[in-house]
């Protein structure tokens, strides 16, 4: 793997945080779906990384929240001559981010030859600077992290994603109380990135969705993975970062109590 790739999506991860600082407090709000919130401040910060990413690498593809999704092949995707994949959340935890909430990201992943290479979660507010390189492990700023070794489910903090406008008879929220019934305890912080890397750090034991999108989960996948975490889909299944219905857990017998209260 390339250096170059690592250094280079740190240098487009800190654009993006900057403009997002430099936005708080001043940007003005539109709805891109029911409640479902986008920015000045999200598009400035892609636009950003966009060309950071792109005039280091101009023949690379660039999948991000605003744009570039569409433009995605199955074929493209299983070609391991095709050229590698950003796939870039500037803004993730937005909701967060317009009521001042300080629990949100940036995200940038490369995708390459049918795997996530390098995943990159940055926390303005912190700093926190969440990394990994596939087979080179997971690291908080420059320090290595692991998940927990917690391996059962009543012992376990979890986290989970709901979908914008979920209603009150959702399997997303009949999932929620089955986990609450048995887990330690279960939260929803707003940031699927965050919640990763949380996991990756042995902060949380255990974090699902079913309701995200490839940019918000890509780097934080590949954190978790690096960090020895278990990362499967609902069914068991390998984890698909274009389809991410997801549970990622510190160990595998977490992951297979999560997913048998989940089903």
């Amino acid at each position: 793997m390339n250096d170059n790739y690592l250094k280079v999506a740190r240098l487009a991860a800190a654009a993006g945080a900057k403009i997002l600082l430099s936005y708080q407090g001043r940007f003005s709000v539109r709805e891109k779906a029911p409640r479902d919130l986008v920015t000045e401040a999200d598009v400035a910060a892609q636009q950003a990384i966009q060309k950071i990413l792109l005039s280091n690498f101009p023949d690379h593809g660039f999948v991000g929240e605003e744009e570039g999704h569409d433009q995605v092949s199955a074929e493209m995707l299983a070609d391991p001559n095709h050229p590698p994949i950003w796939i870039v959340d500037p803004l993730d935890g937005t909701v967060n981010y317009v009521h001042q909430l300080q629990s949100f990201a940036v995200s940038i992943a490369m995708y390459h030859a049918g795997e996530l290479q390098v995943g990159i979660v940055h926390d303005p507010v912190t700093r926190e600077i969440f990394w990994a390189q596939r087979g080179g492990g997971a690291f908080l700023n420059d320090i290595p992290i692991r998940c927990s070794t917690t391996d059962r489910l009543e012992q376990a903090l979890l986290a989970c994603s709901f979908s914008a406008g979920t209603q009150h008879d959702s399997s997303e929220l009949s999932r929620f109380a089955a986990a609450l019934d048995e887990a330690q305890s279960v939260r929803r912080l707003g940031s699927a990135a965050l919640n990763l890397c949380y996991v990756a750090s042995g902060r949380l034991d255990g974090y699902w969705a079913t309701c995200v999108k490839p940019w918000d989960v890509a780097a934080g996948a590949l954190i978790v993975s690096e960090a020895q975490g278990e990362i499967l889909s609902l069914s068991g299944e390998k984890f698909d970062t274009w389809d991410p219905r997801f549970v990622a857990t510190a160990t595998k017998s977490l992951n297979d109590q999560l997913r048998r209260c989940l089903a």
